[in-house]
């Protein structure tokens, strides 16, 4: 499965599976458009993405960590 912006519940799960120890709350939107780019599954053009998708990735991130 090849992940794309969209997928911003999935890369949240991927992101909490490879990241355990980082505070998704504190993680800044360059980390984190990185971190995303870096999965093993990610396959997406990084000029696709913005604000608004990394934010919807990190309140999914913040949401799965919740429970």
């Amino acid at each position: 499965m090849s992940l794309k912006w969209t997928d911003s519940l999935d890369i949240a799960i991927a992101l909490d599976e490879a990241h355990p120890d980082a505070d998704p709350q504190f993680v800044r939107f360059t980390e984190l458009m990185q971190w995303c780019l870096d999965l093993e599954d990610f396959d997406d053009d990084p000029n696709h993405c913005g604000e608004k998708i990394l934010e919807a990735i990190q309140m999914a991130w913040i949401g799965e960590r919740a429970g």
